[in-house]
């Protein structure tokens, strides 16, 4: 079953739970986080549902780098990393 993974620096803001979950697309595993703590979406989406910028997502070692479409599908086996985006030079 799939599993999400949220790395340390959300956890500054908010608890990040690590979910295994029965969902089969990203959006669904992204909710089924949310369910566990409702605070965790506004750290994550945006008021639209998208991927907020400062987020970046990971799929089995993959970015996901569509911010809108969450609708990818995830293999049963899948682990999903979500962390905060770093910028600098």
């Amino acid at each position: 079953m799939p599993r999400i993974v949220f790395t340390p620096q959300l956890r500054r803001y908010t608890a990040t739970p690590e979910v295994d979950s029965t969902a089969a697309t990203l959006r669904a595993v992204l909710d089924d986080a949310f369910a566990v703590n409702p605070a965790l979406r506004g750290y994550v989406l945006d008021e639209q549902d998208h991927l907020r910028p400062n987020v970046a997502v990971f799929i089995d070692g993959q970015r996901h780098v569509d911010r809108i479409d969450l609708n990818r599908e995830l293999p049963p086996d899948s682990t999903v990393h979500v962390l905060q985006a770093l910028s600098g030079g």
